[in-house]
């Protein structure tokens, strides 16, 4: 027998097996990292169609979906406020939608932002955010601080901002 075939063979196995494992993990890297929003032109397509299924509102959040037959998963603020989860399919059909209920078991100190809270925090954010979208607003627990808003600029940079009882922002921070 030729140890020395042998350990040649053993050498090139070990050697086509690292780089399969370095290319899969490659491959799997790449796809664990992948970004699920959806931006540009592609998230005002689909914005677009879940916004027409749930007759109007806003676009709060756009992003691919991993669970079999549906292709996005788009949060839509109705103009009564209420939230909706829109399920697209690839050609954009409405696969399903959820009405988002407000958690009812808030934590201590949580409170429910009124209307026309809501509408005066949203306008403060929107102007220390200029061409933003809100995404979420909420009663603050931090001393000094009454709202939290949180907001999507128009370039995906998403912001929270910290307003006082007089709507007055306090700080605007972007959201790593």
């Amino acid at each position: 027998m030729n140890t020395s075939k042998l350990r040649s063979k053993r050498v090139i196995v070990t050697t086509a097996a690292l780089a399969a494992l370095a290319v899969g993990g490659g491959v799997w890297a790449t796809a664990a990292s992948a970004d699920p929003d959806v931006s540009g032109g592609d998230r005002d397509r689909v914005g677009n169609a879940a916004v027409q299924a749930v007759g109007g509102g806003t676009v709060l959040d756009v992003e691919t979906s991993d669970d079999p037959g549906e292709a996005y998963e788009v949060d839509v603020r109705k103009t009564d406020g209420t939230e909706v989860d829109v399920i697209l399919d690839k050609d954009l059909k409405v696969i399903g939608q959820q009405a988002d209920t407000p958690d009812t078991t808030p934590d201590a100190g949580d409170r429910q932002v009124t209307a026309a809270e809501r509408a005066a925090a949203e306008k403060a954010a929107l102007e220390a955010v200029a061409g933003g979208t809100v995404v979420d607003v909420e009663a603050s627990d931090d001393q000094g601080v009454a709202f939290e808003v949180e907001v999507r600029a128009a370039d995906g940079t998403e912001w929270d901002v910290d307003l006082d009882a007089a709507y007055k922002v306090l700080s605007k921070n972007a959201d790593n």
